[in-house]
């Protein structure tokens, strides 16, 4: 009897690998946003330890992400903006052509569209190297075309989820609504989040801000900010956020080294 189980549950394993292995990655930022403050996975806590990683504003909404294991990842990346070497992984936005390009470098192994050509919500959900990426989607407003007078391009636009190195990266992209609870609750918990602040472009300062405010990430990169007084956003994201004005165009940072006070982080050409 017992040969026969033993047997029938091998069948099973087997039966069930490819499907098993084909099942969506598991993101530890959604764990630790249902945890209590700083408390992560095991698994997570273990990767984090003093592992840093680089963050370079580049321009416009690009940033360079550089993991611990050499990938390199650029943000609502274009071509225009370029530091250094290419990048392995590159995020797109399709608001404008400034986030994106449908003729990347074909040495760019990984080109990641926020956007679906099929009417339907793009999905990512991959692990490259040492980080995980996953989307989620939002709207866009309709510039161009036939059908410019339609409100929203429904799923047109994607925050970018980066999980590397114990940190958790998002990235709003050309966001242009506010986001309800269905969008924080597939965020989840964000260490370091990358905010649009050109104030019309993509949404209101009054709006970006009070998102900025509920993420509660420990540090907040603007982007995208154009002519925006930087203490317009300041004073509208309230007192309990530091500004920290930088004269470079990088930074290290470790979930170990997050600042205990959320903080802004302007860096050189921002």
């Amino acid at each position: 009897m017992r040969r026969l189980v033993s047997a029938a549950l091998a069948l099973f394993c087997v039966s069930f690998a490819p499907a098993l292995a084909q099942q969506p990655q598991r993101s530890e930022c959604l764990a630790m946003a249902h945890t209590a403050p700083r408390a992560m996975p095991v698994a997570f806590r273990r990767a984090a330890s003093s592992a840093e990683v680089e963050i370079t504003y580049a321009g416009h909404s690009t940033y360079y992400i550089d993991t611990p294991a050499g990938l390199r990842i650029a943000t609502d990346y274009s071509g225009a903006y370029q530091v250094g070497r290419l990048p392995d992984v590159a995020t797109m936005n399709r608001a404008h052509s400034t986030h994106y390009t449908l003729f990347p470098d074909r040495r760019i192994p990984h080109v990641l569209h926020g956007w679906s050509e099929d009417g339907k919500p793009a999905i990512v959900s991959e692990r490259i190297s040492d980080t995980f990426v996953r989307n989620v989607t939002t709207d866009i407003r309709r510039y161009f075309g036939d059908d410019a007078g339609a409100d929203m391009i429904r799923d047109g636009n994607s925050v970018f989820i980066f999980e590397v190195a114990g940190l958790c990266i998002g990235h709003l992209g050309h966001l242009h609504h506010k986001l309800d609870d269905s969008h924080f609750a597939q965020i989840g918990r964000l260490d370091i989040v990358m905010v649009p602040i050109d104030g019309t472009y993509t949404m209101s300062l009054d709006g970006v801000s009070e998102i900025t405010k509920r993420l509660r990430a420990s540090v907040v990169l603007p982007m995208h900010r154009f002519a925006t007084p930087l203490d317009d956003f300041m004073r509208r994201i309230g007192q309990q956020f530091e500004i920290d004005r930088r004269a470079e165009r990088s930074f290290r940072m470790s979930r170990d080294a997050l600042p205990s006070k959320p903080t802004v982080i302007i860096l050189d050409g921002v």
